[in-house]
């Protein structure tokens, strides 16, 4: 099933997702090592990163709905899928949760408790992620219909157009 949202012929919701995971299992790590004893701009960092992590989550959402609204109904794939999205929308919750006490706070460093929920938002961050990964490499989702090892370039207007019988033109 091809990605209904794309640029210049690629999925983007592939594109956003590796910006809120890698802001915020870095967040995680820097808030350990703040605890830690580790200098306490970490803390600010690890706040920041957060946040940018928590805007860039909700934009892959966006993106991530056009493909799950057009999963077929009944199908693994859109039980997967819907899976992927709630998993997806308890690490925003969790970590939104995590920001706003943080944002309130005099300190912008987390302590035990909001690590503990930071780490186990993460957990679910990596299940969503495998989930991500099922859903494209075992079931196809997001991946263009004439992909195949001679496809033509995703610049070109129209990669059908160059395939005659199975083969490049």
């Amino acid at each position: 099933m091809e990605s209904r949202l794309k640029v210049l012929g690629h999925p983007v919701h592939p594109m956003l997702v590796m910006f809120p995971f890698g802001l915020l299992v870095t967040a995680v790590f820097f808030d350990v090592v703040d605890t830690l004893g580790g200098p306490g701009v970490l803390g600010d960092v690890a706040f920041w990163n957060i946040g940018v992590g928590l805007v860039m989550g909700v934009l892959a959402a966006a993106a991530g709905a056009f493909d799950l609204l057009a999963i077929p109904a009944g199908t693994r794939a859109k039980r997967v899928a819907l899976l992927h999205a709630a998993a997806n929308l308890a690490v925003i919750l969790l970590f939104a949760a995590v920001w706003v006490v943080r944002f309130n706070a005099d300190s912008r460093a987390a302590g035990g408790a909001l690590i503990a929920i930071e780490v186990v938002a993460v957990a679910l961050l990596g299940i969503s992620g495998w989930l991500g990964g099922e859903l494209v490499d075992r079931l196809g989702v997001g991946v263009d219909r004439d992909a195949d090892l001679n496809a033509s370039s995703s610049l070109r207007p129209s990669a059908t157009a160059d395939r005659v019988g199975g083969e490049v033109r």
